[in-house]
């Protein structure tokens, strides 16, 4: 019988460094022997991508936090139904760039759209599916805007400051209540950050490899 493979989460907002981790973290597991998948949200199958650039646009019409929470949780459906849930059943391990954590601090807190709304859509679109490990990777929101600062940015990164501090709170919110939700200091520099999530993975490793 295959083991299920387990499922791995990076979260932060914007400027917090969440690619570069990914991608360490991702040939970290790889050199390690274990089979890995790496995927974003949202986005991750044509359609659910296809969703994401809809949702990202700079529409000239406003875009309600309830619009956004609904679109996210179509493009999770696709994502878990052609990527996700397959590749653990055949025991890879899957590591996603932002998961339902970010649903629940940018359409959540910061839009204002209530949680009980996010919470019920996450029961009826993932069931059980949970991730086995969150890695979120805390930054001061006006340092986050000034890393940024010289990129092309979409409708989401060009909120406003009160808009990333309610991101923020919303982040450490569910770090008080998510067992599997572990906190990176990403103010720290690139190579202090990846040590601290590998003081994480290390042992979650060393517990889930037979």
């Amino acid at each position: 019988m295959v083991m299920p493979g387990k499922f791995i989460t990076l979260e932060g907002s914007e400027g917090a460094g969440k690619s570069t981790s990914l991608n360490t973290l991702c040939q970290h597991l790889t050199s390690a022997g274990i089979d890995v998948y790496q995927t974003r949200e949202p986005g991750g199958t044509p359609m659910a991508e296809a969703i994401r650039e809809v949702m990202l646009a700079d529409w000239q019409e406003s875009v309600s936090g309830l619009t956004e929470l609904l679109l996210v949780f179509a493009a999770r459906l696709q994502h878990l139904t052609h990527e996700i849930k397959p590749r653990l059943a055949k025991g890879q391990w899957v590591v996603c760039d932002r998961f339902t954590d970010a649903t629940y601090a940018y359409q959540g807190v910061a839009r204002g759209t209530p949680l009980q709304y996010v919470a019920s859509l996450e029961n009826w679109v993932q069931a059980d599916l949970r991730p086995d490990l969150t890695l979120y990777l805390d930054l001061d929101p006006e340092i986050g805007r000034q890393r940024i600062a010289g990129r092309e940015q979409d409708r989401m990164e060009n909120e406003q400051a009160e808009f990333f501090r309610a991101v923020r709170a919303g982040y450490l919110q569910r770090v008080t209540t998510e067992p599997a939700m572990q906190l990176i200091d990403a103010s720290q520099s690139i190579d202090e950050v990846h040590a601290a999530i590998l003081a994480v993975v290390e042992p979650f490793m060393r517990q889930h490899l037979v």
